[in-house]
């Protein structure tokens, strides 16, 4: 399994949106499903330029979390 994390400076709902998540779909299907990496979650962090350093913090906690979870 794998988690691609992404950070971006637009809002991650507007890059879902409008992109319909291309990038991401495309490295799961060519890359990851093609070497045989499944299930391929995603994790989108939008607007990191201007969040605050508790935003970051809590950003930081959760993927620390999520990669315990997953160890």
């Amino acid at each position: 399994s794998a988690r691609v994390v992404v950070t971006m400076g637009m809002p991650a709902f507007f890059y879902r949106l409008w992109y319909l998540g291309h990038g991401i779909a495309g490295m799961r299907r060519n890359i990851l499903n093609f070497v045989g990496i499944s299930p391929v979650r995603e994790t989108l962090l939008g607007l990191v330029e201007t969040a605050s350093d508790a935003k970051r913090g809590r950003w930081l906690a959760a993927m620390d979390a999520m990669g315990r979870k997953a160890a």
